[in-house]
Protein backbone atom coordinates (compact mmCIF):
# COMPACT_ATOMS: atom_id res chain seq x y z
CA UNK A 1 0.00 0.00 0.00
CA UNK A 2 1.35 3.46 -0.89
CA UNK A 3 2.42 5.54 2.12
CA UNK A 4 0.93 9.06 1.70
CA UNK A 5 3.35 10.53 4.27
CA UNK A 6 5.71 13.33 3.32
CA UNK A 7 9.42 12.75 3.80
CA UNK A 8 11.26 14.89 6.32
CA UNK A 9 12.88 16.72 3.37
CA UNK A 10 9.47 17.51 1.85
CA UNK A 11 8.18 18.81 5.18
CA UNK A 12 11.29 20.93 5.59
CA UNK A 13 10.63 22.48 2.18
CA UNK A 14 7.26 23.74 3.49
CA UNK A 15 8.80 25.10 6.70
CA UNK A 16 11.59 26.75 4.74
CA UNK A 17 9.24 28.40 2.25
CA UNK A 18 7.30 29.86 5.17
CA UNK A 19 10.46 31.23 6.80
CA UNK A 20 11.92 32.63 3.59
CA UNK A 21 8.74 34.61 2.91
CA UNK A 22 8.84 36.21 6.37
CA UNK A 23 12.43 37.38 6.90
CA UNK A 24 12.32 40.29 9.35
CA UNK A 25 14.21 43.60 9.07
CA UNK A 26 17.08 44.37 11.45
CA UNK A 27 16.47 46.41 14.60
CA UNK A 28 18.50 49.54 15.35
CA UNK A 29 18.32 50.23 19.08
CA UNK A 30 19.91 52.48 21.70
CA UNK A 31 22.94 50.70 23.10
CA UNK A 32 21.30 50.49 26.54
CA UNK A 33 18.60 48.24 25.05
CA UNK A 34 20.96 45.80 23.30
CA UNK A 35 22.05 43.59 26.19
CA UNK A 36 21.68 39.96 25.18
CA UNK A 37 20.83 40.77 21.57
CA UNK A 38 22.82 39.43 18.61
CA UNK A 39 24.77 41.89 16.48
CA UNK A 40 23.53 42.08 12.89
CA UNK A 41 26.50 43.85 11.26
CA UNK A 42 30.19 44.32 11.99
CA UNK A 43 31.00 47.22 14.30
CA UNK A 44 33.98 49.47 13.56
CA UNK A 45 35.45 52.25 15.63
CA UNK A 46 33.90 55.63 14.85
CA UNK A 47 36.67 57.43 16.74
CA UNK A 48 40.29 56.70 17.61
CA UNK A 49 40.92 55.10 21.01
CA UNK A 50 41.85 56.97 23.04
CA UNK A 51 40.11 59.83 21.24
CA UNK A 52 42.70 62.36 22.41
CA UNK A 53 46.20 62.20 23.88
CA UNK A 54 45.80 62.03 27.67
CA UNK A 55 47.59 61.39 30.91
CA UNK A 56 47.90 57.86 32.29
CA UNK A 57 48.77 59.18 35.76
CA UNK A 58 48.05 61.93 38.25
CA UNK A 59 51.08 64.18 38.06
CA UNK A 60 52.60 67.04 36.09
CA UNK A 61 52.73 67.47 32.31
CA UNK A 62 56.13 68.73 31.13
CA UNK A 63 58.48 69.01 28.18
CA UNK A 64 61.03 66.26 28.74
CA UNK A 65 63.80 68.49 27.37
CA UNK A 66 63.22 70.85 30.34
CA UNK A 67 64.52 68.11 32.67
CA UNK A 68 68.07 67.88 31.35
CA UNK A 69 71.13 67.57 33.52
CA UNK A 70 71.13 66.77 37.23
CA UNK A 71 67.92 67.12 39.23
CA UNK A 72 65.93 67.97 41.10
CA UNK A 73 64.22 70.47 38.80
CA UNK A 74 61.86 73.20 39.93
CA UNK A 75 59.27 74.46 37.44
CA UNK A 76 56.46 77.00 37.72
CA UNK A 77 52.97 75.43 37.53
CA UNK A 78 50.67 77.04 34.96
CA UNK A 79 47.47 75.56 36.41
CA UNK A 80 45.29 72.48 36.71
CA UNK A 81 43.96 70.16 33.98
CA UNK A 82 41.26 67.90 35.46
CA UNK A 83 39.70 64.96 33.63
CA UNK A 84 36.97 66.27 31.33
CA UNK A 85 38.72 69.63 30.75
CA UNK A 86 37.73 70.91 27.28
CA UNK A 87 40.07 73.92 27.14
CA UNK A 88 42.92 74.19 24.64
CA UNK A 89 45.73 74.38 27.19
CA UNK A 90 49.28 75.14 26.14
CA UNK A 91 52.53 74.37 27.93
CA UNK A 92 55.22 77.01 27.50
CA UNK A 93 58.89 76.10 27.63
CA UNK A 94 60.11 75.71 31.23
CA UNK A 95 56.57 75.24 32.68
CA UNK A 96 54.52 72.38 34.13
CA UNK A 97 50.78 71.77 34.32
CA UNK A 98 49.27 69.73 37.14
CA UNK A 99 47.23 67.03 35.38
CA UNK A 100 44.86 64.24 36.41
CA UNK A 101 44.52 60.74 35.01
CA UNK A 102 42.54 60.80 31.75
CA UNK A 103 42.89 64.56 31.27
CA UNK A 104 44.03 65.86 27.84
CA UNK A 105 47.75 66.59 27.52
CA UNK A 106 48.36 70.29 26.90
CA UNK A 107 49.88 71.35 23.59
CA UNK A 108 53.66 71.40 23.93
CA UNK A 109 53.88 68.68 26.59
CA UNK A 110 55.23 65.23 25.81
CA UNK A 111 55.73 63.55 29.20
CA UNK A 112 53.95 63.23 32.55
CA UNK A 113 55.85 63.05 35.82
CA UNK A 114 54.03 60.96 38.44
CA UNK A 115 53.03 62.99 41.50
CA UNK A 116 54.98 60.51 43.64
CA UNK A 117 58.18 61.73 41.97
CA UNK A 118 57.60 65.35 43.02
CA UNK A 119 57.41 67.34 46.26
CA UNK A 120 53.63 67.75 45.78
CA UNK A 121 51.39 65.61 47.99
CA UNK A 122 48.54 63.73 46.33
CA UNK A 123 44.96 64.78 47.05
CA UNK A 124 45.59 68.52 47.60
CA UNK A 125 42.85 70.57 45.94
CA UNK A 126 44.94 73.61 45.01
CA UNK A 127 47.71 73.32 42.44
CA UNK A 128 51.07 74.59 43.78
CA UNK A 129 52.82 77.65 42.38
CA UNK A 130 55.91 75.57 41.68
CA UNK A 131 56.76 71.90 41.67
CA UNK A 132 60.06 70.20 42.47
CA UNK A 133 60.62 67.15 40.28
CA UNK A 134 62.93 64.58 41.87
CA UNK A 135 62.95 61.89 39.13
CA UNK A 136 63.03 62.55 35.39
CA UNK A 137 60.98 59.92 33.54
CA UNK A 138 61.71 58.61 30.07
CA UNK A 139 60.46 60.80 27.20
CA UNK A 140 56.76 60.05 26.52
CA UNK A 141 56.26 58.36 29.89
CA UNK A 142 52.72 58.14 31.28
CA UNK A 143 51.15 59.52 28.11
CA UNK A 144 48.40 57.70 26.18
CA UNK A 145 48.64 58.80 22.55
CA UNK A 146 45.41 59.33 20.58
CA UNK A 147 44.61 56.24 18.51
CA UNK A 148 47.32 54.04 20.05
CA UNK A 149 44.76 51.38 21.06
CA UNK A 150 42.57 51.64 17.95
CA UNK A 151 42.54 53.86 14.91
CA UNK A 152 39.21 55.18 13.64
CA UNK A 153 37.66 52.57 11.34
CA UNK A 154 39.26 49.61 13.09
CA UNK A 155 37.12 46.45 13.55
CA UNK A 156 35.75 46.07 17.08
CA UNK A 157 32.91 43.48 17.08
CA UNK A 158 31.91 40.91 14.48
CA UNK A 159 28.37 40.36 13.24
CA UNK A 160 26.66 37.50 15.05
CA UNK A 161 28.18 38.25 18.46
CA UNK A 162 25.81 38.11 21.41
CA UNK A 163 26.12 41.47 23.13
CA UNK A 164 27.13 41.13 26.77
CA UNK A 165 28.23 43.97 29.03
CA UNK A 166 31.83 43.81 27.82
CA UNK A 167 30.84 43.99 24.15
CA UNK A 168 28.46 46.90 24.76
CA UNK A 169 31.19 48.73 26.67
CA UNK A 170 33.56 48.23 23.75
CA UNK A 171 31.01 49.62 21.29
CA UNK A 172 30.29 52.63 23.49
CA UNK A 173 34.01 53.33 23.96
CA UNK A 174 34.50 53.74 20.20
CA UNK A 175 31.63 56.16 19.68
CA UNK A 176 28.49 54.06 19.13
CA UNK A 177 25.22 55.13 20.75
CA UNK A 178 23.03 52.73 18.77
CA UNK A 179 23.64 49.26 17.36
CA UNK A 180 22.01 47.23 14.60
CA UNK A 181 20.91 43.88 15.98
CA UNK A 182 19.05 40.87 14.68
CA UNK A 183 15.32 40.98 15.34
CA UNK A 184 13.76 38.59 17.83
CA UNK A 185 10.72 37.12 16.10
CA UNK A 186 7.54 37.63 18.14
CA UNK A 187 5.99 34.24 18.80
CA UNK A 188 2.59 33.15 20.12
CA UNK A 189 2.57 29.71 21.74
CA UNK A 190 -0.77 27.86 21.77
CA UNK A 191 -1.43 24.66 23.73
CA UNK A 192 -4.81 23.00 23.22
CA UNK A 193 -6.94 20.40 24.97
CA UNK A 194 -9.49 20.31 27.77
CA UNK A 195 -7.24 17.80 29.54
CA UNK A 196 -4.56 20.43 30.15
CA UNK A 197 -4.22 22.06 33.55
CA UNK A 198 -1.97 24.85 34.72
CA UNK A 199 1.35 23.58 36.07
CA UNK A 200 0.99 22.75 39.77
CA UNK A 201 -2.83 22.56 39.79
CA UNK A 202 -4.52 19.50 41.28
CA UNK A 203 -5.26 16.92 38.59
CA UNK A 204 -8.47 14.96 38.22
CA UNK A 205 -8.74 11.70 36.34
CA UNK A 206 -7.93 12.24 32.65
CA UNK A 207 -6.10 15.55 33.19
CA UNK A 208 -2.40 16.32 32.69
CA UNK A 209 -0.18 19.34 33.41
CA UNK A 210 0.36 21.74 30.51
CA UNK A 211 4.10 21.24 30.06
CA UNK A 212 4.08 22.07 26.33
CA UNK A 213 3.56 25.81 26.67
CA UNK A 214 6.39 25.99 29.22
CA UNK A 215 8.61 23.84 27.00
CA UNK A 216 7.90 25.91 23.89
CA UNK A 217 8.45 29.21 25.64
CA UNK A 218 11.90 28.06 26.74
CA UNK A 219 12.79 26.66 23.33
CA UNK A 220 11.65 29.81 21.52
CA UNK A 221 13.66 32.09 23.81
CA UNK A 222 16.75 29.88 23.53
CA UNK A 223 16.43 29.97 19.73
CA UNK A 224 16.38 33.79 19.67
CA UNK A 225 12.62 34.41 19.55
CA UNK A 226 10.41 36.31 21.99
CA UNK A 227 7.17 34.82 23.27
CA UNK A 228 4.54 37.58 23.33
CA UNK A 229 1.61 35.40 24.39
CA UNK A 230 0.97 31.90 25.75
CA UNK A 231 -2.56 30.76 24.98
CA UNK A 232 -4.28 27.69 26.40
CA UNK A 233 -7.63 26.72 24.89
CA UNK A 234 -10.13 23.88 25.05
CA UNK A 235 -11.31 21.63 22.25
CA UNK A 236 -13.74 23.92 20.41
CA UNK A 237 -12.82 25.92 17.31
CA UNK A 238 -14.71 28.92 18.75
CA UNK A 239 -12.33 29.08 21.73
CA UNK A 240 -9.20 28.87 19.62
CA UNK A 241 -10.42 31.36 17.02
CA UNK A 242 -11.39 33.85 19.72
CA UNK A 243 -8.00 33.46 21.45
CA UNK A 244 -6.15 34.15 18.20
CA UNK A 245 -8.37 37.11 17.35
CA UNK A 246 -7.65 38.68 20.74
CA UNK A 247 -3.92 37.90 20.75
CA UNK A 248 -1.20 40.53 20.17
CA UNK A 249 0.46 40.87 16.78
CA UNK A 250 3.17 38.28 16.17
CA UNK A 251 5.58 37.05 13.53
CA UNK A 252 4.89 33.34 14.11
CA UNK A 253 2.29 31.16 15.83
CA UNK A 254 3.32 27.74 17.14
CA UNK A 255 0.54 25.38 18.22
CA UNK A 256 0.90 22.12 20.14
CA UNK A 257 -1.75 19.43 19.84
CA UNK A 258 -5.06 19.12 18.06
CA UNK A 259 -3.80 18.11 14.60
CA UNK A 260 -4.23 14.31 14.46
CA UNK A 261 -7.12 12.35 12.96
CA UNK A 262 -9.35 12.29 16.06
CA UNK A 263 -12.84 13.78 16.39
CA UNK A 264 -11.76 16.75 18.57
CA UNK A 265 -8.62 17.96 16.79
CA UNK A 266 -9.28 21.63 17.45
CA UNK A 267 -6.32 23.12 15.56
CA UNK A 268 -7.09 21.13 12.43
CA UNK A 269 -10.79 22.04 12.66
CA UNK A 270 -10.05 25.74 13.23
CA UNK A 271 -7.18 26.23 10.76
CA UNK A 272 -8.08 23.60 8.20
CA UNK A 273 -8.58 26.17 5.45
CA UNK A 274 -5.56 28.26 6.52
CA UNK A 275 -2.88 25.63 7.10
CA UNK A 276 -1.97 22.43 5.34
CA UNK A 277 -1.98 19.33 7.53
CA UNK A 278 -0.14 16.15 6.63
CA UNK A 279 1.76 13.20 8.03
CA UNK A 280 5.57 13.09 7.97
CA UNK A 281 7.47 9.81 7.85
CA UNK A 282 9.24 10.43 11.13
CA UNK A 283 9.07 9.19 14.69
CA UNK A 284 8.05 10.85 16.92
CA UNK A 285 5.81 13.64 15.62
CA UNK A 286 4.22 12.31 12.46
CA UNK A 287 1.26 14.75 12.30
CA UNK A 288 2.37 18.24 11.25
CA UNK A 289 0.85 21.46 9.91
CA UNK A 290 2.21 24.51 8.10
CA UNK A 291 0.44 27.62 6.86
CA UNK A 292 -0.82 31.01 8.00
CA UNK A 293 -3.84 32.41 9.80
CA UNK A 294 -5.25 35.75 10.90
CA UNK A 295 -4.07 36.94 14.31
CA UNK A 296 -4.95 39.94 16.46
CA UNK A 297 -7.67 42.58 16.31
CA UNK A 298 -6.45 43.73 12.88
CA UNK A 299 -6.52 40.22 11.45
CA UNK A 300 -2.87 40.27 10.38
CA UNK A 301 -1.97 37.20 8.31
CA UNK A 302 0.63 35.36 10.35
CA UNK A 303 2.71 32.22 9.70
CA UNK A 304 1.70 29.21 11.78
CA UNK A 305 3.53 25.95 12.48
CA UNK A 306 1.37 23.24 14.03
CA UNK A 307 3.09 20.56 16.12
CA UNK A 308 1.69 17.38 17.67
CA UNK A 309 0.66 17.45 21.32
CA UNK A 310 3.10 14.93 22.75
CA UNK A 311 5.99 16.73 24.46
CA UNK A 312 8.81 14.64 22.97
CA UNK A 313 7.33 15.33 19.53
CA UNK A 314 7.25 19.04 20.34
CA UNK A 315 10.85 18.90 21.57
CA UNK A 316 12.32 17.05 18.61
CA UNK A 317 10.25 18.78 15.93
CA UNK A 318 11.15 22.20 17.29
CA UNK A 319 14.87 21.49 17.11
CA UNK A 320 14.72 19.85 13.71
CA UNK A 321 12.47 22.40 11.95
CA UNK A 322 11.24 25.38 13.99
CA UNK A 323 14.59 26.55 15.37
CA UNK A 324 15.88 26.78 11.81
CA UNK A 325 12.80 28.74 10.72
CA UNK A 326 13.38 31.27 13.52
CA UNK A 327 17.05 31.54 12.53
CA UNK A 328 16.09 32.34 8.93
CA UNK A 329 13.36 34.80 9.93
CA UNK A 330 15.75 36.67 12.22
CA UNK A 331 18.60 36.71 9.70
CA UNK A 332 20.85 34.61 11.93
CA UNK A 333 21.47 32.38 8.92
CA UNK A 334 21.36 33.43 5.29
CA UNK A 335 17.81 33.36 3.87
CA UNK A 336 18.51 30.73 1.24
CA UNK A 337 17.61 27.17 0.37
CA UNK A 338 18.82 24.86 3.13
CA UNK A 339 18.94 27.62 5.72
CA UNK A 340 16.70 25.76 8.17
CA UNK A 341 18.82 22.59 8.19
CA UNK A 342 20.34 22.18 11.67
CA UNK A 343 24.08 21.65 12.02
CA UNK A 344 25.03 18.11 12.93
CA UNK A 345 28.10 16.27 14.18
CA UNK A 346 28.98 12.60 13.77
CA UNK A 347 28.88 10.48 16.92
CA UNK A 348 28.85 6.81 17.82
CA UNK A 349 26.15 4.99 19.74
CA UNK A 350 27.43 3.67 23.07
CA UNK A 351 24.56 1.19 23.19
CA UNK A 352 22.10 0.11 20.51
CA UNK A 353 18.37 0.84 20.15
CA UNK A 354 15.45 0.11 17.86
CA UNK A 355 14.31 2.50 15.12
CA UNK A 356 11.00 2.31 13.19
CA UNK A 357 11.23 0.92 9.68
CA UNK A 358 10.53 3.42 6.91
CA UNK A 359 10.63 6.48 9.20
CA UNK A 360 13.34 8.94 10.12
CA UNK A 361 13.85 8.68 13.86
CA UNK A 362 14.57 11.81 15.89
CA UNK A 363 15.77 10.49 19.24
CA UNK A 364 16.83 12.54 22.31
CA UNK A 365 20.40 11.65 23.29
CA UNK A 366 23.08 12.69 25.72
CA UNK A 367 26.81 12.65 25.17
CA UNK A 368 28.57 9.81 26.94
CA UNK A 369 32.06 8.61 27.67
CA UNK A 370 33.37 5.33 26.36
CA UNK A 371 36.27 3.38 27.81
CA UNK A 372 39.16 3.33 25.37
CA UNK A 373 37.90 6.38 23.43
CA UNK A 374 39.76 7.21 20.26
CA UNK A 375 41.09 10.74 20.17
CA UNK A 376 38.28 13.11 19.27
CA UNK A 377 35.58 10.42 19.18
CA UNK A 378 32.09 11.43 20.33
CA UNK A 379 29.73 8.91 21.93
CA UNK A 380 26.02 9.21 22.64
CA UNK A 381 23.38 7.23 24.47
CA UNK A 382 19.59 7.44 24.81
CA UNK A 383 18.19 9.46 27.70
CA UNK A 384 15.48 6.86 28.38
CA UNK A 385 15.37 3.07 27.85
CA UNK A 386 12.17 3.50 25.84
CA UNK A 387 13.99 5.64 23.27
CA UNK A 388 11.98 8.27 21.39
CA UNK A 389 8.43 7.47 22.47
CA UNK A 390 6.31 10.60 22.54
CA UNK A 391 5.31 10.66 26.21
CA UNK A 392 8.79 10.58 27.79
CA UNK A 393 8.77 14.27 28.68
CA UNK A 394 10.43 14.00 32.10
CA UNK A 395 13.58 12.52 30.52
CA UNK A 396 14.09 15.50 28.18
CA UNK A 397 15.95 17.48 30.85
CA UNK A 398 18.87 15.06 30.39
CA UNK A 399 18.98 15.48 26.60
CA UNK A 400 21.92 17.24 24.97
CA UNK A 401 21.33 16.36 21.34
CA UNK A 402 18.96 14.71 18.88
CA UNK A 403 20.09 11.71 16.89
CA UNK A 404 18.89 11.38 13.29
CA UNK A 405 18.42 7.76 12.26
CA UNK A 406 17.65 7.24 8.52
CA UNK A 407 14.41 5.46 7.54
CA UNK A 408 16.26 2.40 6.20
CA UNK A 409 17.86 1.65 9.58
CA UNK A 410 15.73 -0.56 11.85
CA UNK A 411 18.30 -0.97 14.58
CA UNK A 412 21.19 1.21 15.66
CA UNK A 413 24.05 -1.02 16.71
CA UNK A 414 26.51 -0.23 19.49
CA UNK A 415 29.47 1.62 17.96
CA UNK A 416 27.48 2.69 14.86
CA UNK A 417 28.02 6.23 13.59
CA UNK A 418 25.07 8.58 13.13
CA UNK A 419 24.33 12.27 12.65
CA UNK A 420 23.65 14.10 15.91
CA UNK A 421 22.19 17.61 16.23
CA UNK A 422 23.29 19.44 19.42
CA UNK A 423 20.41 21.23 21.12
CA UNK A 424 19.69 24.91 20.53
CA UNK A 425 21.34 27.02 23.23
Amino acid sequence: MHDPSLSTAQHRELIEALALSHVLPHDTLPIDECLGRRLAVDVHSLIPLPPFTNSAMDGFAVRREDLEGEGPWTLPVAGDIPAGDTRENRLERGQAWRIMTGAPIPTGADTVVKVEHTDHAAGIAQAPDTVKIRVAPKPGANVRVAGEALEAGSPVLAAGKILDGTALSAAASVGHGTLTVLPRPRVIVVSTGTELKRAGDTLERGQIPDSNSILLRGLVEEAGGRVVARLRTGDTPEELRRALDEAPEADLVITAGGISAGAFEVVRLTLGTDAGFHHVAQQPGGPQGVGSTQVGPNGRETPVICLPGNPVSVFTTFHMYVAGALAVMSGLVAPEHGGTVPSAVIARARVGWESPSGKTQFIPLRFASQQGDEAGARWVETVHPLGSKSHLVASLAAAEAIGVVPPDVEKVEAGQELAVVPLVG
